[in-house]
């Protein structure tokens, strides 16, 4: 039996409650491949500042460089809005990616057919869209120096090194190696030096991957074309800024936030969570949604574990749901059977069981 030791964070909000969901599932999926998942449950976020002082501690840190992943619900509220900025629990997370060196963000954004009404894009215009954005994610403005502020000007460093774009740069070419084999690299060379560098730092490796068709494009535009005619991309390459807001339009695109997975990845270390928020409104009324953090279970089976059958599985689960009419609330439509987290949550359950008897059917008709 093969073990695995997982750090999870549920963080603030409706992350306990989509945590424990998409846990449920990864324990099902322990006792039908005989894997051992040692779940150690640590405070980050808001959470972690209620309790400690702290965003995140140096003993929650520690598990997680010690575990094989680490899964994240989210962090943040209102609650902590008026906190210093060292201690707002956002902190908690980029001290997470800087510590754990978790310098690329895959940011899937695959339409759902059943859902593609729920965009508020045309249907025409989003069907066969699959983009992953690959963000940079531990360098450029939000880690450069200097950075401060005071009562006359605030300032902020958008700085990165040639290790840091050639890193990125080979994720996102092997990834279109697997995928439709193109990238887009997003920036805003025609005003920014340190642009002009990503730039050409991405056009030296791509010399490496000459088989991988490569374009450029500004920020501007991509955020233009990407509501105009999503299908068009397949990876997008972009540093830390302009990854946070091309990956939240491309979330949007799929007609919910609550829908989508993340992974970050680094050299030895891989966090997976969902790309929606806490969601204070909802909190403790059993409606949020659980499909994000379940597909980022799914992720983490796939990318860091190396179970591509389960993690096919449980992707397989949740478009069987779909397909059936079941929804939560905020992907409701009038025809939909509106289900709470714990009934979505049995839901993908039945169908990954269900779809168990599908997967051997069809290795008996191979062995035959």
């Amino acid at each position: 039996m093969k073990s695995f030791k997982i750090t999870t964070l549920p963080g603030d909000g409706i992350g306990p409650e989509v945590m424990d969901a998409a846990l449920a599932i990864l324990g099902l999926v322990g006792s039908e491949y005989e894997l051992n998942f040692e779940i150690i449950t640590e405070l980050a976020g808001g959470a972690s500042f209620d309790k400690f002082n702290e965003p995140i501690t140096e003993s929650a840190l520690q598990s997680c460089l010690e575990s094989d992943a680490v899964l994240l619900g989210a962090v943040g509220g209102p609650k902590w809005d008026n906190l210093p900025q060292n201690k707002k629990p956002e902190k908690g997370l980029l001290k997470l990616r800087e510590v754990l060196g978790l310098f690329s963000n895959l940011r899937p954004a695959k339409i759902f057919a059943p859902l593609a009404d729920a965009s508020s894009l045309k249907k025409d215009v989003i069907v066969g869209s699959d983009v992953m954005v690959v963000r940079e994610l531990t360098g450029g403005i939000y880690f450069g120096e200097p950075r401060g502020h005071n009562k006359q000007e605030g300032f902020n460093t958008l700085r990165y090194k040639k290790y840091e774009v050639e890193r990125i740069a080979k994720v996102a070419f092997e990834l279109a190696k697997k995928r439709n084999g193109h990238v887009t690299s997003v920036d805003k060379a025609n005003v920014l030096d340190s642009s002009q560098f990503w730039r050409d730092v991405v056009h030296e490796v791509h010399q490496d991957y000459k088989d991988v068709p490569l374009s450029d494009m500004y920020v501007d535009n991509a955020a233009m074309q990407l509501v105009r005619d999503p299908k068009q991309f397949d990876v997008i390459l972009t540093q830390n800024l302009f990854g946070d807001i091309l990956s939240d339009i491309t979330a949007m695109i799929t007609g919910s936030m609550g829908m989508l997975p993340s992974a970050s990845i680094g050299e030895n270390h891989a966090m997976y969570e969902p790309v929606h928020g806490t969601a204070p409104e909802i909190v403790g009324l059993n409606k949020a949604n659980p499909i994000a953090m379940i597909g980022s279970v799914a992720m983490m089976l796939e990318i860091t574990l190396n179970q591509p059958e389960a993690a096919h599985r449980i992707n397989m689960a949740i478009e069987t749901v779909l397909e059936k009419g079941i929804r939560t609330i905020d992907i409701a439509s009038p025809n939909s059977t509106i289900v709470s987290t714990d009934g979505m949550r049995n839901e993908i359950i039945h169908a990954f069981q269900d779809s168990d008897q599908s997967i051997k059917s069809s290795r008996e008709l191979v062995k035959e």
